[in-house]
């Protein structure tokens, strides 16, 4: 069965220009992005990084928690961020990091099961496996009793 999701967006002008980006669900709805909030610091808008970040958190702490359960442990909570690194390269830029942090509390769990369970998630959450191309994804996985 195959699923598929989609977004989209409308761009005005140059690099002084903005744009608006849309998704299936109307969760993002002509929701303003540009050059401004993706290098200078305007939180007016997004910008692709964070969203990048955002999916991949996401994902990850779906794939955490279904690989948790699976293992016979149900997490009362999972908090995952997503740093995501845009570096200049050459004549223009690349991510070449996302740094993943997973916090969680899994009543019955040791930290070595922990972090099998979350090195599991990394390795098979779909936008792991889809930015595979980014040379460092790191993950940080904290248990809390």
């Amino acid at each position: 069965m195959a699923i598929e999701k989609s977004a989209s967006v409308h761009w005005e002008g140059g690099k002084a220009g903005t744009g608006r980006i849309s998704t299936e669900t109307g969760a993002l709805k002509d929701y303003p992005y540009g050059f401004k909030s993706r290098f200078e610091d305007d939180r007016k808008g997004t910008n692709p990084e964070e969203i990048v970040g955002a999916a991949h958190a996401a994902c990850f702490a779906m794939a955490f928690s279904l690989g948790a359960e699976k293992a016979g442990v149900v997490p009362e909570s999972v908090d995952v961020s997503a740093k995501v690194r845009l570096v200049p390269d050459g004549g223009g830029f690349k991510i070449d990091r996302i740094a993943l942090t997973l916090d969680a509390r899994i009543p019955g769990v040791d930290d070595a099961q922990f972090q099998e369970l979350a090195q599991g998630a990394k390795q098979n959450c779909p936008l792991s496996k889809a930015l595979a191309a980014v040379p460092e994804i790191t993950l940080q996985a904290t248990l809390h009793g």
